[in-house]
């Protein structure tokens, strides 16, 4: 049938469905925070970090994390020859396993609401259900705020720290046997088994209400744009053609690489000492590792530096680089010199790219009379802009900072730093040159294959040649 026919068709004047509205925004945030919470609960369990203290509070702080939220920490560790207004940490890192917990149920519900509305939406009625989504987050994030202080306690006596004669390495909870570092305790840790450090912290309010917002807009925007069958407002038919197939391309093989590295975790698990630890890290931080190794892996260079202790938390051979040349670019290439698998990671890239262009071209309609190198240069054009942006972004998500001045269990983090920052406008370039490249080459693959157009979204295929399926 017609456009002007079908069902949900904008009709001027007519009362929005707020009932629909409010009860499908509340499923979207109600899911969304459940995700996140279980997500950051578990993932701290696991990495034992309720030894030390109060799980809700440590939970809502993570979550407020993961959803573009800041965390202020405090602490006062007097016991240990340091006064409180001499000991401060600030760290700079968002959890992307709970972010990417909510997002993809936030992004479910949300969609789904919208394609109960028809094959066409009222831009009216899609700013109403977007904005009381963006509202009822926000509220949960006040919640967070409320309840995400707490002081976390440091008992050396329950650490089993029982002096040079105690037997066992020292251990931190979450953290374990501090193994080499055990030589940097002082003479008289046994003096220690008794302190403690109580170490404070609290969601700022402002700004994490500020993050959420950025944040809660973001997701539902990319999935608007990534979801291809899913209505959008009258005269925004481009959208469907042009923008979808290609940011859904980069959306999947990214959840591909994030469904990549959890199977490489529980792998890992299976021959680690402390398999819950491997866990637990997996499922706070598995999409953070993936998404700084795929710009890397596309030689996008990396400022870091690592001082004092934190450096020797970096895997290898990361660590050996930035001890050896902190003032150079990380590189994939100078990775590779000092372990010549790292090159692995180039090639997955690569891979991914090459999928990502298959993908843009499959879903991409084939208007009749277009040429192979015609459409090998839509498909260049589109992947490559959608590249573009979205390589930065992923630089940008993946900042690491961390900056410490505290001194706990005899063990001196002292001016310890750890920093990677990706260099965003190499960024852009990379990815416009390798976006472009992979839809080219995904383009020329698909045609060859007859594959080229063979799975358009319905939406798509419908305004491509004129009609609207109901």
């Amino acid at each position: 049938m017609s456009a002007a026919t079908g069902a949900g068709t904008e009709r001027p004047g007519a009362p929005l469905p707020w009932a629909d509205i409010l009860l499908s925004a509340v499923a979207a945030v109600s899911w969304a925070s459940v995700g996140m919470t279980a997500t950051a609960a578990l993932g701290l369990h696991l990495l034992k970090a309720d030894a030390a203290g109060s799980l809700g509070p440590m939970t809502a702080a993570v979550v407020a994390l993961g959803a573009g939220g800041s965390v202020s920490p405090s602490a006062d560790v007097s016991a240990f020859g340091l006064k409180g207004g001499e000991a401060h940490t600030a760290v700079e890192i968002t959890p992307l396993g709970v972010s990417l917990a909510g997002a993809l149920l936030l992004a479910w519900f949300f969609l789904r609401s919208l394609r109960a509305a028809g094959v066409v939406i009222a831009p009216s009625e899609l700013l109403a259900r977007a904005g009381t989504v963006a509202a009822l987050f926000l509220a949960m994030l006040a919640g967070l705020a409320w309840a995400g202080h707490d002081v976390v306690t440091v008992d050396g006596g329950s650490l089993g720290l029982g002096g040079p004669s105690g037997g066992g390495g020292a251990g931190l909870p979450g953290l374990g046997d501090l193994g080499g570092l055990g030589g940097l305790l002082p003479d008289r840790v046994g003096d220690l088994v008794h302190a403690k450090a109580a170490v404070g912290f609290s969601v700022d309010t402002a700004p994490t209400l500020l993050g959420g917002l950025g944040w809660c807009v973001g997701v539902l925007l990319i999935s608007l744009l990534a979801s291809r069958r899913t209505p959008l407002p009258p005269g925004w038919d481009a959208v469907h053609r042009v923008v979808r197939p290609a940011v859904s391309a980069l959306v999947t093989v990214l959840l591909v690489a994030v469904a990549a590295g959890l199977a490489a975790a529980a792998y890992a698990t299976a021959g680690d000492d402390h398999p819950g630890r491997v866990a637990g890290a997996a499922l706070l931080g598995a999409p953070n590792g993936v998404w700084l190794g795929v710009p890397l892996g596309l030689f996008v260079p990396w400022d870091g530096r690592a001082t004092g202790a934190l450096a020797g938390v970096l895997p290898h051979p990361l660590n050996q680089l930035l001890g050896a040349a902190p003032d150079q670019p990380v590189t994939v290439g100078r990775l590779a010199g000092l372990d010549g698998r790292v090159w692995l990671l180039a090639v997955a890239a690569g891979a991914a790219m090459l999928l990502a262009g298959v993908l843009t071209a499959v879903r991409t309609p084939v208007p009749g009379g277009t040429g192979t190198a015609g459409f090998a240069g839509r498909c260049a054009l589109r992947l490559g802009v959608a590249t573009a942006l979205a390589l930065p972004f992923l630089a940008w998500l993946t900042d690491v900072s961390v900056d410490a001045s505290l001194s706990v269990l005899g063990f001196d983090a002292f001016g310890a730093g750890l920093e990677l920052h990706g260099r965003l406008g190499t960024a852009l370039l990379l990815g416009a040159v390798w976006g472009a490249g992979a839809g080219a080459a995904g383009a020329l693959l698909a045609r060859a294959l007859g594959a080229a157009g063979t799975r358009m979204a319905r939406p798509a295929r419908a305004r491509d040649h004129g009609t609207v399926a109901a």
